[in-house]
Formats: C-alpha cells, structure tokens, sequence
C-alpha cells in the first residue's frame, strides 16, 4: 500500500508541480478563490470545486472531495474530503461552488492572466492531472486515518494547512503569485467564516476514518441539497425542475447507500452529517463575507491564493487550541508513527495535494471550458469510488454498490441540469 501511494506521488511531482516551474497558466497569479467558482462567459462560465477536501479546495473537501460540486477547499480543499471530495456545480448568482464555496467573479481575469507553455495534448494532460490529483488527496487521507491508523485527525488538518501556508508564502515571495496582505480589518471580516472552514475540515477528517471512501463520495452529495435549500430562502435562489430531479435522487442514493452499507458506523454518520452542514454553511457564508471582504483589501479583490493563505493562516491557531481540548497532545506523545520517516513524507504530500487541486483545476478548466470540467469532475467520483474499495478491501454487497453507483449517476446528472439551468438563463 506505501509503495502504491509514493509512485502516485512520484507521479503527481514529474507530470503536475514540474510543469508549474516551468511556467504552465498556474504559475501565474490567480485572480480568484476555490472544493473554483463564479460566473465566466459563455464558453467557461462554469460550476467548481475543490476537500476536500480542498477542494477544501482548493478545500482539499474536504472536502478533500474531489468533483466539480465537492471538492476543492484548497481554500476551503482540501474537502480532506473537503479539500477535498469534489467538483463544480453551483446554486448562486454568483456561482457559487457548493462543496468548496469559492466565488469566481474573477475567473476570467483569472484566465486572461495564463500565458501557457507549447505543449502536446494539453487538455488530456491537464485533465489527468487534475484526475489524479483530486482522487489521491482522498485517498491519502483515508490511508493516513485508516491505514496507519491515525488518531489525530485535528493534528493532520493543522500540519496540512501549515505546509499549504510555508509553499503559498514562499510562491509569493519568488514572484510566482500575487496574494494579498494580510490586515486586522481583513481577518475580522474572515473570522467567522474561517471557523466554519476549520470545523468543516475537522469533520471531514473525522469521517472519512470511519466511511469508506465510496460511501463519502454519495452522501456529500447532501451537502448540495443543504445548499439549494439555503439559497433558496435566504436568497431567493430558484432552480428548475431537473436540478430538484438530481437533489432527490442524491437523497435516495444517500439513504440506501447508508442501509445497505456493510461497514455501517454511527459516528462516521454522524461527523458526515455534520459535514455536509458546515460546508454548506461555509458555501452560504461564504457569499455574504466576499464581498465585504474585497472591500477592505488594498486592491480591492481576493484571489484564490489569498484565501488559501487567508484561511489557512487563521485555521493554525484555532486548530492548536482544539488539539488542546481534544487531548491529541497525549497520542501525539505516545504514537511511535512521528518517528516514521515514511509517515512524515505521506502526511506532507497530502499538503501539497491540496495546492495540486487548485492549481491543476485551474490549468484544466483553462485548457478545456466549463461543460467538460464540470462533467469530468463528476465522472471522476466513479474511479475514486472503486479505488477506494479495492484499495481498503471494503466490504461490498451488490445493493450497496447499486446504491453508490446510483449516486454517482445523479451527481452527473445534477451536472449536466445545472449547466442547462445556467445557459437558459
């Protein structure tokens, strides 16, 4: 399994980070944020994410979370599953991403920015990258959790943001990208969002040690249900009736998946519900603070690289004191994985896969355009689903696997319902 992961890794630094010294469009300063998100013209106007984790984004989605509509909390990415999970779909007027929550007004300067390199089959090359990347940000999380059998999820999550900060601050200080200076007026304003960033995070962590990586991929599908609902009370967002066609069968997906989930646990559940609240709580919170934000820059806008250094900065001291008050300090002590040379270099290239998600989704959706970024993100749920059971060995009965691939199904025609919606209006 370690051997997998390194080649992986190996893999990512040769075809992705090589090729941003070497001055592909994401070296160049980025004038946006995450999960990746705003309204482009016709031919890039898109839905997108980071996780993760970040997809959070640029979140790693959490949100990690890997597809277009999940994922790229970079900023709000690593979706873990934050920064993961995740890809690009958007309820707002502003597009706004619902696994990330990254606006992306300023995408097409973003774009306009990009001085690409000569090279052969850019968009196959690109859409790998961001393929391999969105996946790996995932399953490195899940292997440091469950394989090494982490139990200090709030302690990954600090050091993950910690290294995105030290290769952001050392990017800028070389003139790679432009981010903006941190001030009192600024981090006032971002505060609370940012502690709905780091929750939204820590839950994710949380989760994924607990659920396999198939059944995360379905039930932050809710998440974006959470944000239809929000937006269309609190901002009197309408959708037609194929985006509530697609959010009703993520619903059922979700259910079934859960009753039929062979490796069922009540506290991974848990920490996933409440993850879906937070990051659609984020993605809500999200729209109301950026604009108030860009007001007290000095240039009056917020790139993407900005939140990343934004968010991340401000999550390291509110991540210390909860590592306090839920006594990670003991295991940390004890554990004999911080004497792992190996350990180490896994836990750090998981901070360097959330800066991957950014960048390489950005490189992708420049190479490519809207339509096929958004689907590509979503079909990219289906490979992470199977290597995530085949790599864990996780237990599988066939209504289960329907479940997961049911969906699967739905967030890729939820994909396609809110491209439709968007160029109709």
């Amino acid at each position: 399994m370690e051997s997998f992961f390194i080649d992986v890794l190996l893999f990512l630094w040769k075809n992705c980070f090589t090729n941003f010294s070497t001055g592909v469009p994401l070296g160049i300063p980025l004038n946006s944020p995450d999960r990746l998100l705003g309204r482009l013209d016709s031919e890039d106007a898109s839905n997108l994410v980071l996780n993760g984790e970040r997809t959070v984004l640029i979140s790693r989605e959490q949100n990690g979370d890997l597809s277009p509509v999940t994922n790229l909390v970079t900023s709000g990415r690593r979706d873990v599953v934050s920064r993961s999970l995740s890809g690009a779909k958007s309820f707002c007027d502003d597009e706004m991403d619902l696994e990330d929550g990254k606006v992306e007004k300023d995408r097409v300067k973003t774009l306009r920015c990009y001085r690409p390199i000569k090279l052969h089959n850019q968009s196959l090359l690109s859409g790998l990258a961001y393929c391999i990347s969105s996946c790996s940000m995932i399953l490195v999380n899940k292997f440091v959790l469950s394989g090494y059998d982490f139990n200090a999820g709030i302690s990954l999550m600090v050091y993950q943001n910690l290294v995105s900060v030290l290769v952001v601050s050392i990017l800028r200080i070389f003139g790679v990208i432009s981010t903006e200076p941190l001030t009192w007026k600024l981090v006032k304003v971002w505060f609370p969002v940012n502690v709905i960033f780091v929750g939204m995070l820590i839950t994710s962590m949380f989760s994924l040690k607990y659920i396999n990586v198939a059944m995360i991929t379905v039930l932050k599908n809710v998440t974006n249900v959470i944000t239809a609902l929000g937006e269309t009370y609190l901002f009197m967002k309408h959708h037609d009736k194929r985006v509530w066609t697609a959010l009703f069968l993520m619903i059922i997906s979700a259910f079934s998946g859960g009753m039929t989930d062979l490796s069922f646990h009540a506290i991974g559940y848990i920490w996933q519900t409440l993850n879906c609240f937070l990051t659609a709580s984020y993605s809500l919170t999200l729209r109301r603070v950026m604009d108030t934000a860009k007001q007290v820059t000095k240039s009056g806008k917020l790139n993407e690289f900005s939140m990343v250094l934004l968010n991340n900065t401000l999550s390291l001291p509110l991540g210390l004191l909860l590592i306090f008050a839920f006594n990670e300090v003991d295991y940390l002590y004890k554990t004999p994985l911080l004497k792992m040379p190996m350990f180490w270099l896994v836990i750090t290239s998981s901070g360097f896969l959330g800066l991957a998600i950014s960048f390489t989704s950005l490189w992708f959706l420049h190479q490519t355009g809207a339509t096929t970024y958004s689907l590509v993100g979503s079909l990219n749920k289906i490979p992470l689903s199977i290597a995530g059971i085949l790599l864990f060995k996780v237990p599988t009965s066939l209504e289960n696997s329907l479940s997961i691939l049911f969906g699967l199904l739905a967030g890729v025609f939820f994909a396609k319902a809110k491209l439709q919606e968007r160029s109709q209006s």
